[in-house]
């Protein structure tokens, strides 16, 4: 009469390969910390870069993406290259298009007080502004206000948020020095994220930047705005439009690009970090791996013991390699509880819409379940190789 092994069910292995963790706690703690941290890091390196880029697409909605911006292209035999005067008007002259201003560059510098020394602008650029801009731009006056048909004629600036920042303003009726002469200043603007250059900018009216200024009328900047399911449209109009003997001197760009670029950029850190996430998760592996091999020499009386009661190699294999799983699944187990925490923490203080992916949850429990398997796999075999005789001889 043969013996047929009793067939371990599966509440019988997760039992007995429980036993062997509840007997060491402090040891297991320590080899699923580093699965922790390995978990942990790249769950909230990708909810952090997925929280990140879902702010982005929610500004870019608020924004727009129709917003184009038309400067004047360098020219490939040298020399500059001027938008016409009535630039505006020509871009306002295509059907599809919704709004149009624009702003021209002022060989002026902006000064907080005529003490300070010319060459020292602060990084502030002047510029004429046409009093749609603020419209086109969809932008915000933060303090006092924009430009109008009085204000436009006078001495008189509206600075962006970053400019008004560095000279050090914060509310209006303040004087600076603009060239030579004194503007007061009757606005601030709120942030444009669609136009940076704005934001460092000091914007004077059209007929006051021609009177005190000499400003020429040509504008350097044409800001425009249309459908947004003709923006392509336009956007091929525009040369032609604004320079019909050489449309190659009109250089067009999609402001929104730059943000999308951005997020794009983004993945780039997320990969270092992943690979950080990924090292740490491999050292857990280790970890686990020399637990488990040390904790077959420590147990070679008990293996013995249950081969000799008639324990198949399959099953104490199957006892240690389960023995591995758990202690890499409590890893894991806190690595994502503790990376989704980290992100949603993140982002609320950044005032970002937390985002963890469901994708990465569950590749961070694949990752965890494969460092534990293979962690294990060798002190599995090894285990199962150990004689009757030899492993009760030996302890």
């Amino acid at each position: 009469m043969s013996l047929v092994p009793v067939r371990l069910r599966p509440r019988d292995v997760v039992r007995v390969g429980a036993s062997g963790l509840r007997a060491r706690p402090a040891r297991v703690a320590l080899s699923a910390l580093g699965i922790a941290i390995g978990i942990a890091t790249m769950v909230s390196v990708i909810g952090i870069s997925a929280s990140s880029q879902e702010e982005l697409l929610r500004r870019l909605d608020r924004l727009g993406t129709n917003l184009l911006r038309v400067q004047p292209a360098e020219r490939i035999g040298g020399g500059p290259v001027r938008l016409p005067a009535d630039a505006r008007a020509r871009t306002e002259r295509i059907g599809a298009v919704a709004s149009a201003s624009a702003t021209g560059r002022l060989d002026a510098s902006i000064r907080r007080t005529d003490r300070i020394p010319e060459a020292d602008t602060g990084g502030i650029e002047v510029l004429a502004a046409d009093l749609g801009l603020l419209r086109t731009l969809d932008g915000r006056v933060r303090v006092g206000s924009w430009l109008n048909g009085g204000t436009a004629r006078y001495p008189t600036v509206v600075l962006g948020s970053v400019a008004a920042q560095r000279l050090g303003i914060t509310r209006t009726g303040v004087q600076v020095h603009v060239q030579d002469r004194w503007f007061t200043v009757t606005g601030v603007l709120e942030p444009l994220p669609l136009a940076p250059e704005i934001e460092r900018a000091a914007l004077i009216g059209v007929p006051a930047a021609q009177a005190h200024l000499g400003y020429d009328g040509h504008p350097t900047t044409v800001y425009e705005r249309s459908s947004e399911g003709s923006v392509r449209e336009v956007r091929d109009l525009l040369p032609r439009t604004l320079s019909p003997e050489d449309p190659s001197e009109v250089a067009v760009s999609r402001p929104s690009d730059a943000l999308a670029a951005r997020a794009a950029a983004a993945g780039t850190f997320t990969g270092l970090m992943l690979g950080l996430g990924a090292v740490a998760l491999i050292v857990g592996g280790v970890g686990i791996a020399n637990t488990m091999i040390i904790s077959v020499l420590e147990r070679r009386r008990e293996i013995g013991l249950r081969r000799s009661l008639g324990a198949t190699r399959g099953q104490i294999r199957v006892q240690f390699l389960t023995e591995s799983l758990l202690v890499s699944a409590l890893g894991g187990t806190a690595g994502l509880v503790l990376g989704t925490l980290a992100t949603l923490s993140y982002a609320l203080v950044q005032g970002w819409p937390p985002v963890v992916p469901l994708w990465a949850l569950a590749a961070a429990t694949a990752a965890t379940l494969l460092m534990g398997g293979l962690a294990g796999l060798y002190p599995a075999v090894r285990a199962s190789r150990l004689a009757p005789t030899v492993a009760l001889s030996s302890a």
